[in-house]
């Protein structure tokens, strides 16, 4: 989700930027949240899981932004060019949609929030 919100106010916003997401395992994307992103207007549905030796240039990064503390806990260490950003958010897994989207709307401003910082 948190791929899709940054990619949606970047193009909101105007800023020029490029998103990747990756978790500490591959797993799978959840279905709950290709439907709750695409409730509010965002189409998650091409992402799909990978981890971070997948993604092109991973140590090449401006910022690194963890949205669970697991993935903070065991995210690499990077060049010191690289600023990182934790925000704790709850993993709805197993729970109703409500808390679904309890946790996108929570992601959804986080992510405008950065990407308003990101352009100033």
């Amino acid at each position: 989700m948190a791929e899709g919100w940054l990619r949606h106010w970047a193009s909101v916003l105007g800023l020029k930027v490029e998103v990747h997401s990756a978790g500490t395992a591959k797993t799978f994307l959840k279905p709950e949240a290709i439907r709750v992103m695409a409730e509010v207007g965002i189409d998650i549905h091409d992402q799909f899981s990978k981890t971070l030796l997948e993604l092109p240039n991973p140590r090449n990064f401006g910022l690194v932004w963890t949205v669970c503390d697991a993935a903070h806990e065991a995210c690499p260490s990077y060049p010191a060019k690289t600023r990182r950003r934790h925000t704790s958010f709850p993993d709805p897994s197993g729970k109703p949609l409500d808390e679904w989207r309890r946790v996108r709307d929570a992601i959804g401003g986080a992510a405008r929030a950065l990407i308003v910082e990101l352009k100033s």
